[in-house]
């Protein structure tokens, strides 16, 4: 049975919540995710994305992920597909593969090179960009709904926000259906770059992605990798919690959550939530998105 293009869903003209999920590195790990994606459903999320590790590390744990998502929970699921060490021949059959399950969204993302890897290395007959992913898979099937990546703060290989805008408008010219952004702590930086991105006429939906800071140590590592700022404001309650978990979750759970509001209150046309595999920390943003959105 196929599953709905994320891109029908925005004609509804209500915002959309979506939750990312990464595959844990176990099958032990895998099932307990599952079991976690009760308390998710209850929420009715629009859909949910699944990653795979750097390098494609985790792909078949990846594509069993989806399945049991989508087989046990309904959900609408939206795979993640990256040019990183596959040819275009390969990616063909991914992609056929994933159209003939039932599937039609894909998240089109150059991706991130293998640990071992200092850089990106184009696969033989491979892709060097997003933009030719996104073209490759609508010239195999026009009717997929493509998701690209875009970066309120740049991306953090590119030379500035201009330079990094004018490559999503390439992928947005080559097929993207909406843009769905990096994490970003400050909702000024999203509405700056939303501006930008309207004077190149950067027309589909973008949904603004969430992370709620769990950890203060954790959270500047990935903001290290994806080149997003912490604002002084929320640093300096995370350094007051100091050790203590629990208040450095509930600082990150408040700061999301107003972000969130504000997103909603300012119309967004959806939030798509990076919980880190926490089901208890999505379902609270569930339920404050649910609240907000009512």
């Amino acid at each position: 049975m196929s599953q709905t293009p994320i891109s029908q869903l925005f004609s509804q003209e209500r915002p959309l919540l979506s939750v990312e999920f990464f595959p844990p590195k176990s099958d032990d790990a895998l099932e307990k995710l599952i079991e976690s994606a009760d308390d998710l459903a209850f929420y009715q999320p629009d859909f949910v994305s699944v990653t795979y590790g750097a390098g494609g590390s985790t792909r078949d744990r990846s594509a069993k992920a989806c399945e049991l998502l989508r087989d046990e929970h309904e959900f609408n699921i939206m795979p993640h597909l990256t040019c990183v060490g596959a040819s275009r021949d390969e990616l063909a059959v991914t992609v056929n593969g994933l159209y003939e399950s039932g599937y039609r969204n894909i998240m089109a993302l150059r991706g991130d090179p293998p640990k071992d890897s200092p850089s990106f290395v184009v696969a033989e007959n491979g892709f060097a960009y997003a933009s030719d992913l996104v073209a490759f898979i609508k010239e195999l099937h026009p009717d997929i709904s493509i998701g690209v990546a875009g970066y309120p703060e740049k991306h953090p290989e590119a030379a500035d926000l201009s330079t990094d805008l004018r490559n999503l408008k390439t992928k947005v010219d080559a097929g993207a259906s909406f843009i769905t952004t990096q994490l970003f702590f400050d909702n000024s930086d999203l509405y700056r770059f939303l501006e930008e991105a309207d004077k190149l006429d950067i027309s589909v939906p973008v949904i603004p992605g969430l992370m709620p800071v769990l950890s203060l140590k954790q959270v500047k590592r990935i903001t290290s990798m994806c080149g997003a700022s912490l604002p002084a404001e929320l640093e300096k309650h995370l350094n007051l919690a100091g050790d203590n978990d629990e208040l450095v979750r509930q600082i990150g759970i408040r700061w999301a959550t107003e972000q969130l509001q504000d997103l909603i209150e300012q119309g967004l046309p959806g939030v798509h939530l990076y919980a880190l595999n926490r089901s208890d920390v999505a379902t609270e943003l569930m339920s404050a998105f649910r609240s907000s959105v009512e």
